[in-house]
C-alpha cells in the first residue's frame, strides 16, 4: 500500500481534520486545530508540514514547525488501514529534511503515554524517550492570565 507524500496546504484542512477525527484516542483543540489555527501554523512554517494521499484521500498527516532553534512534530497520524507500510516513516523523513533546510538540528514531539501504537512507532524508528524533563502547559486566555498575575 503506497501513498503520495507531499507538502500540506491550507486546502487539505477538511481531509486532515477528517483523518484526525477518525483516529481512536486522538484529541484536537478548538482554537489551535481550527481551520484558522492550522492555516496560521502553515503560513508560519511554509512547506514543513506533510500529508500522505491515496486516491485523493488524506491517509496521513504531520504538522511540522520550528521556533528557529528546535523543530517539533504535532499530530502525527496515519489512518489505521495504512499503518505498517512505511507511510509514517516517509512523512517523518520529509519533515526532517524540511527542518534541515531551515538549519534546524534537533526535533522533538509529544506522544501521550497511553498511545501504545505511537510510542512503539517512535521507539522502532530510533527516537529517544526523554525522562529527564517535565512538560508543562498553560492555556493563554484572559481568565488564566489574570489568575496567574494575582499569584
Amino acid at each position: 500500500m503506497t501513498a503520495l507524500i507531499r507538502p500540506m496546504t491550507t486546502e487539505d484542512y477538511d481531509g486532515v481534520k477528517a483523518l484526525w477525527l477518525s483516529i481512536k484516542g486522538f484529541a484536537i483543540r478548538s482554537i489551535d486545530d481550527s481551520r484558522e489555527g492550522v492555516e496560521r501554523f502553515l503560513r508560519r512554517n511554509p512547506g514543513a508540514s506533510v500529508v500522505a494521499v491515496d486516491d485523493q484521500r488524506i491517509v496521513g498527516a504531520i504538522l511540522c514547525g520550528h521556533d528557529g532553534r528546535r523543530g517539533c512534530l504535532y499530530h502525527v497520524c496515519v489512518a489505521e488501514q495504512y499503518r505498517m507500510h512505511g507511510i509514517g516513516k516517509a512523512m517523518v523523513v520529509y519533515c526532517m529534511e524540511a527542518l534541515k533546510k531551515e538549519k534546524i538540528n534537533k526535533v522533538s514531539l509529544i506522544a501521550f503515554t497511553a498511545n501504545d501504537i505511537g510510542n512503539a512507532f517512535w521507539r522502532r524508528i530510533g527516537w529517544t524517550r526523554r525522562e529527564d524533563l517535565n512538560y508543562y502547559d498553560f492555556t493563554l486566555n484572559e481568565e488564566n492570565i489574570t489568575a496567574f498575575n494575582k499569584l
